[in-house]
């Protein structure tokens, strides 16, 4: 029989871990104990210098310690990359880090509790930064932003942070995460006012663009890709507004005009010098990206669960299970695959005209537009929602999973089972 002591250490077990799993369901919400597994021994986590690794690259390419950074951000890939402006402005990459965790599938947050991480243009001020959070050191991603806004987008809490676990959150580890924090401490010391965080679902190459163009989210992407490539030109973090609840990259506006999110844009322009650079770029663009749709005719990608995604890396959790933080997700470039086309529901099949199937858009109740670039890299066009409806790309659980079996379904016979009656 337990005695008093050990029945009330038992229902402070049982309080703790049911705590522990309602933070999980909410989402990032600073509440999680960091994982000690790598924490750094240092005095001052706030304070500490960047490792002498990092300064000594920096003083190889001719950078200030404390210049301008910006941040990128890769899904797919599962890479953090930290830039760093050099004497003439021009940003050059310092380093890159392997994100530890991150949740969802690739594809916008767009409401509170979908486990989605976020994409797209977001300013990171000194008020972003937590020193105090029990994911060791935080970063406030700031969603949503002006653009989410715009677009009826919700959600909270939304972090880079320690401790290598994630619900909708970049997770990294505490020795990266230190890092990462002194870069944009010394930043904003030096004088800088935002460091710019640019949030990607994968590098956005013609040959990714081209694999991902069956995707739902596909005409988001295109928006993030009018920024990705004034950045791939100018190596400078582009300049971002919002008006007609779209996203402008670097455009010149009439003086005592303004850009308002859900209002009209004003009549805007792009720079020279801007507009022949990029000519050249789009030009490549276009050769490369035709040749990359006849590399995947008649393939489709799979975009994996982040169950398969943390699968990959099941012995490492195993190895880790008395780190309830501990929770790296895996590679969503490993688990997932090309399919034949062939192989996949009716529900996937593509248009003729090569654009995403509308039967992949959710349709939006309030009226949120589908979001369009301002100014477009590629002549793809999404086909056009009915009359009185408009539509945005939304998470959804992925079509090539498998559909749910009933008792009264009779097995089919087939010379070849496809791969997601398999899956």
């Amino acid at each position: 029989m337990c005695s008093w002591k050990e029945r009330s250490r038992m229902r402070l077990t049982s309080t703790a871990l049911v705590l522990f799993f309602a933070a999980a369901l909410a989402g990032c919400n600073d509440t999680l104990e960091s994982a000690a597994y790598d924490t750094p021994r240092v005095s001052n986590k706030v304070a500490q210098p960047l490792p002498a690794r990092l300064i000594a690259e920096i003083q190889k390419k001719g950078m200030d310690r404390n210049s301008p950074i910006m941040i990128r951000i890769f899904k797919e890939e599962g890479k953090l990359e930290v830039w760093k402006a050099k004497t003439n402005n021009r940003f050059d990459k310092v380093v890159e880090y392997d994100i530890c965790a991150w949740s969802g599938r690739l594809g916008p947050k767009v409401k509170e509790g979908d486990r989605q991480a976020p994409e797209g243009f977001y300013p990171l001020t000194p008020y972003h930064l937590n020193p105090n959070s029990k994911y060791f050191l935080a970063i406030n991603t700031g969603y949503p932003n002006q653009f989410d806004r715009a677009n009826g987008r919700s959600g909270s809490h939304l972090m880079i942070h320690g401790a290598c676990s994630s619900s909708g959150c970049y997770s990294m580890t505490d020795a990266q995460m230190l890092e990462i924090y002194a870069f944009a401490r010394d930043a904003f010391k030096g004088g800088q006012q935002a460091v710019q965080l640019q949030a990607f679902p994968f590098r956005m190459t013609a040959e990714n663009m081209a694999r991902h163009r069956h995707s739902p989210h596909y005409d988001f992407w295109k928006t993030l890709k009018v920024g990705y490539d004034h950045f791939e030109v100018t190596k400078r973090p582009p300049e971002v507004n919002v008006c007609e609840k779209k996203y402008v990259f670097n455009q010149t506006a009439p003086a005592g005009s303004s850009f308002n999110p859900q209002g009209a844009c004003p009549p805007v322009s792009t720079p020279p010098a801007l507009s022949v650079a990029l000519n050249g770029y789009n030009e490549a663009y276009d050769a490369a990206y035709a040749k990359a749709l006849k590399k995947f005719d008649g393939k489709i990608w799979y975009d994996p669960t982040e169950a398969e995604r943390k699968a990959l890396v099941a012995d490492l959790r195993k190895s880790r299970s008395h780190d309830l933080a501990f929770a790296p997700t895996g590679s969503a470039l490993k688990a997932g695959k090309l399919l034949d086309i062939d192989d996949v529901p009716p529900a996937m099949s593509t248009p003729a005209n090569g654009t995403a199937a509308v039967n992949q858009m959710a349709t939006n109740p309030n009226g949120d537009p589908q979001v369009q670039a301002a100014q477009t890299t590629t002549a793809t066009t999404a086909a056009a929602p009915a009359p009185g409806t408009t539509a945005i790309p939304v998470p959804q659980p992925n079509p090539l999973a498998p559909a749910p079996q009933t008792a009264q379904a009779a097995p089919e016979v087939a010379p070849k089972k496809p791969f997601w009656k398999l899956w």
